[in-house]
């Protein structure tokens, strides 16, 4: 059951005009989470006594005090991989589980700015490397919507408090659909935006140029009203391209009239399974009779996608977790007599399997005499997969496919096989290696009440054309006409 009933901006006026108080809603928050996390396991901190002392603070403020603050009062979660000050930040690993950043991210300090309440910080694969939350330092996620069965990852712990109710709003980081995964197997909106729409700023590097911060919300609406908050210009962050994105009511009709949908051939291929195909066929049909015209296209970067994906961002992640070291913060392994024994006990004791398989092969694909080879060869791959979408685009304005090509898995199913758990992400890190946006919107459920969610893909700055038709898919799966 979704924490609102109404959209977030709709909350967030009762708040401003005094017709409702952020005290209620954050201590909802906190009732639910303490009655039902302990089965989710979403959240790996909690800040009760600093929410709760906020969210007085916002109510006693004068209505001219909080007319500008479009979040005003609302209780938000944040991925565990997103610095907030004086709020541990352990990436879900042992090597950073007592460390407490001095700041907060650019997107912690918008939130908060524009009014939000931060309850805690959700749980994550270690270091964002995974696609079921099982790799976490604190612990599996568990499906709200599903016994026994993963919540998909690495934003497992954010799309699991939403799809659970726990708060109307969380922030994920996406690398090659860590937003989107989960959110399609808990039942959530995510959106992953346009490389260099939102400042990166204080979230703990992955692969630097794939990873994006971004929205879960339990409703479409939600996730533009986010995304305004959340873009604004950074000059902390390089990369930041400074294009705030303007959110409209235009955005939210349900009239798709006139717009193209491209449907890959490639997505909808062999290994889909019949489940996902059976609940997205309906809501792509359901657009067409809203008036979009549905066209195929060839999207022939697939193949390669995900080689090229685990190529290029092994190979970042080993550059950026070289600074986990033991010296500068972060746990430091004992008894070591050399500095070069402390680096290797450190790094041996203090990451976990998947993150050091990680480095290892991205430090492999760099090394001399395999550059070439492997990552000058993915980086091309890239290029190709991003003209794949340049054409596309040119006789579509949205693409739409599946998320994954299953529901959720089973706890522990793909456990001893990181390969196939690596194929889980084929229809996903297409839009990370060429910088698109692209959003989850649920589907109707399958047959056994496990979410599906329909993948939409626009061209680069295009998050309003997402919102469009993922406000009117969502208008058929809730059965609204």
């Amino acid at each position: 059951m979704p924490f609102f009933d109404r959209p977030i901006a709709d909350a967030a006026a009762d708040v401003r005009s005094g017709k409702g108080k952020s005290i209620d809603a954050v201590s909802r928050a906190f009732g639910l989470i303490e009655e039902r996390d302990k089965g989710i396991n979403s959240f790996i901190s909690l800040c009760k006594d600093a929410a709760l002392k906020r969210a007085r603070e916002i109510d006693a403020l004068l209505p001219s005090d909080k007319k500008d603050m479009p979040l005003c009062g609302i209780p938000v979660a944040i991925k565990d991989n997103i610095c907030t000050e004086g709020v541990a930040t352990t990436c879900a690993s042992r090597i950073l589980e007592k460390y407490v950043p001095p700041y907060s991210a650019t997107v912690v300090e918008a939130l908060e700015e524009a009014g939000a309440v931060v309850v805690g910080k959700t749980n994550l694969d270690e270091f964002a490397m995974g696609s079921t939350t099982e790799t976490s330092y604190f612990g599996a996620t568990k499906n709200p919507h599903g016994d026994g069965k993963i919540p998909g990852g690495s934003s497992g712990g954010s799309a699991a408090a939403v799809g659970a109710g726990f708060v109307p709003a969380a922030l994920g980081t996406d690398t090659g659909g860590s937003i989107r995964q989960p959110c399609c197997h808990c039942g959530a909106a995510g959106l992953k935006p346009t490389y260099g729409r939102v400042s990166r700023y204080g979230a703990v590097a992955f692969a630097s140029s794939l990873d994006q911060i971004g929205p879960i919300a339990g409703d479409v609406r939600d996730i533009g009203l986010l995304l305004s908050v959340m873009s604004k210009p950074d000059k902390r962050d390089s990369t930041c391209a400074g294009n705030q994105f303007a959110d409209s009511e235009e955005h939210y009709t349900g009239d798709v009239s006139g717009l193209r949908v491209g449907m890959p051939k490639e997505y909808f291929g062999e290994g889909l399974s019949d489940e996902v195909r059976s609940s997205i066929t309906p809501a792509i049909e359901n657009l067409k009779s809203r008036g979009a015209k549905i066209v195929e296209v060839s999207l022939s970067g697939l193949k390669y996608a995900v080689s090229a994906y685990y190529v290029l961002c092994t190979a970042e992640a080993a550059s950026n977790l070289a600074r986990f070291d033991g010296v500068k913060y972060g746990f430091r392994a004992e008894g070591a007599k050399t500095l070069a024994e402390m680096y290797a006990k450190t790094r041996a004791r203090g990451f976990g399997a998947e993150v050091k398989r990680r480095i290892m092969l991205g430090t492999y694909v760099l090394s001399s005499g395999y550059y070439d080879a492997y990552y000058l060869k993915a980086a091309r791959v890239r290029t190709l997969i991003t003209n794949d979408f340049v054409n596309a685009f040119n006789s579509c304005d949205v693409i739409i496919s599946p998320v994954a090509p299953t529901p959720a898995l089973g706890l522990g199913e793909k456990t001893n096989d990181p390969l196939q758990l690596y194929l889980t992400d084929i229809y996903t890190v297409s839009a990370n290696l060429a910088s698109i946006p692209a959003m989850s919107v649920p589907c109707p459920p399958t047959k056994a009440g496990l979410p599906v969610g329909a993948q939409l893909m626009a061209p680069r700055w295009r998050e309003d054309l997402l919102l469009k038709i993922g406000y009117a898919v969502q208008m058929f799966t809730a059965g609204e006409k």
